[in-house]
């Protein structure tokens, strides 16, 4: 009896321990999401997606697609800025009364000693920053500060909007120099220490992160677009998809980011949940090997276009994963092409084989990685292009096999996808549009390289002038006819964009996802 009498108390205390915890506090975001991807999260090296969150909001730059509008360039640590074209020097003006989470001022100092971080930790992002023509050795002659400005000179026959969107980068955020090198050791500029701390001007500084555990953020009461709504954002690691279903509909979590579009499904008449569809950076496409003779005929690139049951897949398997996007620059972006001319139609695509007077049946080997949703891809344009007498056998294997045998150019057909590394057009322009040099000792790490496809004259010529066009709006014309271009005629069929999906409690609200993890913003979110 008093066995029994224990357990039913430790089970009602479970019970109401179950039920406090299910109300999550009005001023805190509870959000569960697979977190371990983390590798670091200083500024200067993060690379993985979720890092790439961590830093949109704890650190700014001087310039930044913000919260209020992921698609407009706007100022943040410069209140303005001044552009010399001809000089290539772009002069900042910095935003008066801003403090870094340690209370030290921001000072043209810590712009500086940012950005030279970067390029002497050289880690992996540091080639954004490098394009610019900067180094180590000549960062403080290149970047330079006087009183409350900041000048910016660059090297390369860039436009002004191509460095601003690099200054907008990750790489480019700006970091409490003196508190980093207050925590020095071993000459690694604060590494270590701001791989478990903040130390930047953002609206949230980190309170704790234990890797593969959670990350707790606190807001920034000084921060210069006025302190969040939430006092504190906590992400939990919940790497099961079917486990964040569970703690939403039990009310333990707000937001959950990693469902599967099953569970998506099952949750969309759920009384208060609602589920927001974000479009993501990546496109995936289908690109068929150049030095593979009968694949090199502008014909077959054009049948192919016609072999692909674009909505097929998008409303079926692919529905929450992906939607229909025929561009290589992704929607969201400024300069995105949304034009989608191509359709199913087997018919077509044999006449157009017949016309040109290729010969069917036509075997060609697809590498594709072996995990969903690829090879449910895979299997359908083996289905759909045999309609016309072209024969995919398919190889599936792991990711790093099947990008290998990509970049030494030894596939025929390849299912792949491919992402910006910074918001700017020439980021996926020069990965689609653009090829220098074509011989197999002259590697470059672009889809037209890897599919030995060297673009017309005219188009490599268009790609290198809208890298250095002036004129913004002029430029971002440019990059809508080389989208074009490519979707007509070239040997890579650009089929999806990749969407997330988060459900997330109804009385959450404010809540910005852009259209890569460098975009994610808790700032403006408010519960009911």
């Amino acid at each position: 009896m008093n066995f029994f009498r224990r357990s039913l108390a430790v089970s009602m205390l479970a019970l109401i321990a179950h039920q406090a915890a299910a109300d999550t506090p009005a001023n805190a975001l509870i959000v569960a999401q697979n977190i371990d991807d983390i590798v670091t999260i200083d500024p200067a090296s993060a690379y993985e997606f979720t890092s790439g969150e961590y830093v949109a909001n704890t650190y700014d730059q001087l310039v930044h697609y913000d919260a209020t509008d992921t698609t407009e360039l706007v100022g943040g640590l410069a209140t303005s800025w001044d552009v010399d074209a001809e000089a290539k020097a772009i002069t900042f003006t910095l935003r008066d009364g801003v403090t870094f989470s340690s209370g030290n001022p921001l000072t043209g100092a810590d712009v500086v000693g940012s950005w030279k971080r970067v390029l002497v930790l050289n880690m992996a992002p540091a080639f954004i920053l490098t394009q610019l023509g900067w180094t180590a050795d000549n960062i403080e002659e290149m970047v330079t500060a006087e009183g409350n400005t900041v000048t910016v000179r660059y090297v390369g026959d860039f436009a002004p909007a191509f460095v601003l969107n690099v200054l907008a980068s990750r790489p480019a955020s700006i970091v409490d120099v003196t508190t980093a090198m207050a925590n020095e050791v071993d000459g690694d500029l604060g590494h270590a220490w701001l791989n478990e701390h903040s130390a930047g001007t953002g609206p949230f500084v980190l309170n704790q992160f234990r890797p593969g555990e959670m990350i707790r953020l606190t807001a920034n009461p000084a921060y210069y677009g006025g302190a969040p709504a939430m006092e504190q954002v906590l992400i939990r690691h919940v790497p099961e998809a079917a486990t964040q279903r569970l703690m939403l509909e039990s009310g333990d979590i707000d937001m959950a980011k990693n469902l599967t579009p099953d569970q998506v499904a099952g949750l969309e008449n759920t009384d208060g949940i609602d589920i927001e569809t974000y479009p993501q950076s990546a496109v995936h496409w289908l690109s068929f090997n150049q030095k593979v003779e009968v694949l090199s005929n502008p014909a077959f690139w054009e049948a192919a276009r016609y072999l692909v049951d674009y909505n097929g897949m998008a409303d079926t398997f692919l529905k929450g994963q992906m939607i229909v996007h025929q561009a290589f620059w992704p929607m969201g972006y400024p300069g995105a092409l949304d034009d989608t001319p191509f359709t199913y139609d087997p018919e077509k695509a044999r006449q157009i084989l017949a016309d040109a007077g290729i010969q069917t049946p036509i075997k060609v080997t697809l590498d594709v990685i072996n995990s969903n949703p690829f090879t449910d891809m895979a299997q359908a344009l083996q289905a759909t292009f045999a309609q016309a007498g072209i024969e995919f056998e398919i190889l599936p294997g792991t990711g790093s096999q099947v990008i290998t045998r990509y970049r030494e150019r030894s596939h025929q057909a390849m299912l792949l996808y491919w992402g910006p590394d910074f918001m700017d057009p020439h980021s996926n322009a020069k990965a689609f549009a653009y090829n220098a040099n074509n011989d197999d000792d002259h590697y470059a790490s672009t889809t037209t390289w890897r599919n030995a496809w060297m673009p017309p004259a005219e188009m490599n010529a268009l790609t290198m002038a809208a890298l250095s066009e002036v004129d913004p709006e002029k430029r971002l014309e440019m990059y809508l006819e080389l989208q074009r271009e490519v979707q007509q005629e070239s040997p890579i069929v650009v089929m999806f964009q990749a969407v997330k999906q988060v459900a997330m409690a109804d009385d959450v609200h404010g809540f910005v996802n852009g259209a890569s993890s460098d975009y994610v913003y808790y700032r403006l979110v408010t519960k009911d």
